[in-house]
């Protein structure tokens, strides 16, 4: 079962729609949430901007791909749920938050080795953001 994380703490997953991989064939106005792979090409990106989520896979922590997708996609004009999954830390959270995601899929596992209040501590994501401090 996984756990959806969000600025307010841990919570079970609300979406009963179904997803499909980026690669099948999808059309810019769809009823389903879709998958990308963090080596999903940035061209391919124009025709999801009105998925009603989409759900960018993290294969690593160390994989940071996927937070340049959602930056693009934001940047893109995308106003749909946007969700990170997989192997993403607690302290990568606010970097999720500012690249553009709204929350964070983990696995049960994740959530026993790094508790709601770790994930929490990290929720206040526009604290402390020095390209806000500068822009002022």
């Amino acid at each position: 079962m996984s756990i959806i994380v969000t600025d307010k703490g841990f919570a079970t997953d609300d979406w009963t729609g179904p997803f499909r991989d980026a690669t099948q064939s999808i059309a810019n106005d769809c009823g389903f949430a879709v998958d990308l792979a963090s080596d999903t090409d940035p061209a391919t990106l124009a025709r999801l901007t009105n998925a009603p989520m989409i759900r960018i896979d993290f294969p690593s922590f160390a994989d940071g791909r996927g937070f340049t997708l959602a930056a693009m996609l934001r940047r893109a004009g995308y106003r749909g749920r946007l969700r990170a999954r997989g192997h993403v830390i607690a302290d990568q959270y606010a970097m999720a938050r500012r690249s553009g995601f709204d929350e964070v899929e983990i696995d049960e596992a994740m959530a026993a080795r790094q508790p709601q209040d770790q994930w929490l501590a990290r929720a206040d994501w526009q604290q402390g953001h020095y390209q806000a401090r500068l822009r002022g």
